[in-house]
């Protein structure tokens, strides 16, 4: 007799989430950023996340640097703009089980209205009954693109050679989800 797999419904925890970037500035260190507002939502068979359906959302206007001026140009049209495109999204693909910990996580990426694939690794943090009750699941998730794929085009040449900003974003985050019951 076959079973039925029962769907399980996650949702971010946003206090103790974050979405994190780096880019490379002069091309002698790197830039942090991140996303203060984005939303994410998983769908999964019952505790076994192996092809989970996995839905991010990213409010562009919540991007922070700590610097009010590259915030602004951040959010201009020479990258994000945010005017027009308010939302940047990833729809997973594929949710391959490599081992106990690890996944890599496939999907696509919407920026400024270009959809392409993206990879991501992600390790398994573990299951775990917060003190209120509530049965959460962690993730630490990793991966780089090359901006310009997505139309993240604006750049400078510098004097002494070589570009302002580099043309590889490094992608982190920390994400706890909560099952809904």
């Amino acid at each position: 007799m076959k079973t039925t797999e029962t769907k399980t419904t996650w949702v971010l925890d946003p206090a103790h989430s974050e979405l994190i970037f780096k880019v490379r500035h002069l091309m002698i260190t790197n830039i942090k950023g991140e996303f203060q507002n984005f939303n994410v939502a998983v769908e999964s068979n019952g505790s076994d996340f192996s092809n989970a359906k996995i839905s991010v959302t990213i409010d562009t206007d919540s991007i922070s640097t700590n610097n009010a001026d590259r915030d602004a140009h951040l959010k201009s049209a020479d990258f994000f703009d945010t005017e027009t495109y308010n939302k940047i999204t990833f729809e997973s693909t594929e949710l391959n089980k490599l081992d106990e910990e690890n996944y890599q996580l496939k999907g696509m990426l919407s920026i400024k209205g270009i959809n392409k694939e993206l990879v991501l690794d992600v390790d398994f943090g573990g299951f775990i009954k917060d003190p209120y009750g509530n049965e959460k699941a962690g993730f630490s998730v990793s991966g780089k693109f090359n901006r310009k794929d997505w139309g993240l085009n604006w750049n400078a040449t510098l004097e002494a050679g070589g570009v302002m900003v580099s043309d590889e974003v490094k992608l982190s985050a920390e994400v706890q989800i909560i099952k809904q019951v």
